[in-house]
């Protein structure tokens, strides 16, 4: 299990700005993670949710996550947001969204 404090120890250490654009990088790779999966997907005609696609494809697509995470970890800790306060503005918006789908259909 990781410390909380490391997240902060590790923003401290290479700056704010350094980490905004390392989220950036971040989640560039994990766009084009869920891209050639979903590329794949298309040109294959597997449904790559039911686990039909090469290992690869998700073995990466969880590693970018990983390392999208472990960013957002760190700006949680630098500018001190608690996981509930997070949680609830998660619920608030998938709520939120989930209306939006049903008003529509």
């Amino acid at each position: 299990m990781i410390k909380d404090d490391n997240y902060l120890k590790i923003i401290n250490h290479y700056g704010i700005n350094n980490q905004q654009r390392k989220l950036a990088e971040e989640v560039f790779e994990l766009q084009e993670a869920i891209i050639s999966a979903n590329n794949f997907k298309e040109n294959v005609g597997v449904n790559i949710f039911t686990g039909k696609v090469p290992e690869e494809f998700y073995n990466h697509i969880a590693e970018e996550l990983a390392d999208v995470i472990v960013i957002l970890e760190q700006f949680k800790r630098y500018y001190n947001i608690p996981d509930d306060e997070i949680e609830k503005i998660k619920d608030f918006k998938v709520k939120r969204q989930m209306e939006r789908i049903e008003n529509n259909e």
